[in-house]
């Protein structure tokens, strides 16, 4: 298992998804879970916020589930904000509770690869030890130079 992967399977991860499940997504906007996805919603992803401390919550126009079992439409990734020991149930249930699954998705510092085979092996696509918004970023021209992005964002409203 690596957390090594090529641009053309990440960009194709990233055009392929439409609806994302954000895992431990914060309501407070300086927390970077928030940030990003906050910019993965405004980027034209479906944003699902899932943190059972703020279930029924709204979030980036969504309700917040207390967990992906609570999801009832399809989701294409799950997002990872959680910490490497709590990714074995998440991944579980996200293969239980969406059979069309394409990708597990863990955030930068987070990784597990007993998990992740798991999920390869239903046929999932997992990264792991990376962030979608650094990656879309990247990958779709919005970082320039120094990787430095040229516009303002900002987690602030």
């Amino acid at each position: 298992m690596t957390d090594t992967y090529t641009d053309a399977f990440l960009t194709r991860i990233l055009k392929r998804t439409k609806v994302i499940a954000v895992v431990g997504v914060s309501m407070n906007p300086v927390r970077p879970s928030y940030y990003v996805a906050r910019y993965l919603g405004l980027k034209g992803f479906t944003v699902i916020p899932v943190n059972p401390g703020h279930a029924g919550e709204r979030l980036f126009g969504q309700t917040v589930r207390a967990s992906l079992s609570e999801i009832t439409e399809p989701v294409d990734m799950v997002d990872i904000f959680r910490r490497s020991e709590a990714v074995p149930p998440i991944v579980d249930e996200a293969l239980e509770a969406f059979p069309d699954l394409k990708t597990i998705w863990m955030q930068i510092g987070v990784s597990h690869t007993e998990a992740a085979e798991k999920a390869q092996a239903r046929g999932v696509d997992v990264v792991m030890n990376r962030c979608p918004k650094i990656e879309y970023q990247r990958l779709f021209g919005e970082l320039r130079m120094g990787g430095f992005n040229t516009g303002v964002i900002s987690s602030k409203l």
